[in-house]
């Protein structure tokens, strides 16, 4: 995988108030896959980070992670006391009107900067 050193480097996180005041009412995208979004940028970012970067409470990161996990979409490895997460970018979409389609192939559309 090559990483995009502007995608994976540190990013100062927005404030609070302007997440609050900037997030639609609705999105085209599941939680889920702001979560793997997260990943993709740091495969050992924290939970609570997600949680804040995404918006979500940490018991629904928490949840969207064992699911992901449990389905085979992602590989959680201990590293001393934190987390490696391994995405499966092989995995196939699951919804059947864009099945044909990869995880990575999605992960790659939505984080290609131009």
């Amino acid at each position: 995988m090559s990483e995009n050193p502007d995608l994976t480097s540190k990013q100062p996180l927005p404030s609070i108030e302007r997440l609050l005041t900037e997030r639609p009412k609705w999105g085209f995208m599941s939680n889920h896959t702001h979560v793997l979004v997260c990943l993709h940028l740091d495969p050992e970012m924290r939970l609570s980070e997600i949680s804040y970067r995404v918006g979500l409470t940490l018991r629904i990161v928490q949840k969207i992670i064992k699911e992901l996990s449990e389905e085979g979409v992602i590989m959680i490895e201990k590293i001393g006391r934190r987390n490696r997460y391994d995405i499966n970018r092989e995995y196939r979409l699951r919804h059947p009107l864009v099945k044909q389609h990869t995880i990575g192939e999605l992960i790659e559309v939505i984080t290609r900067e131009e």
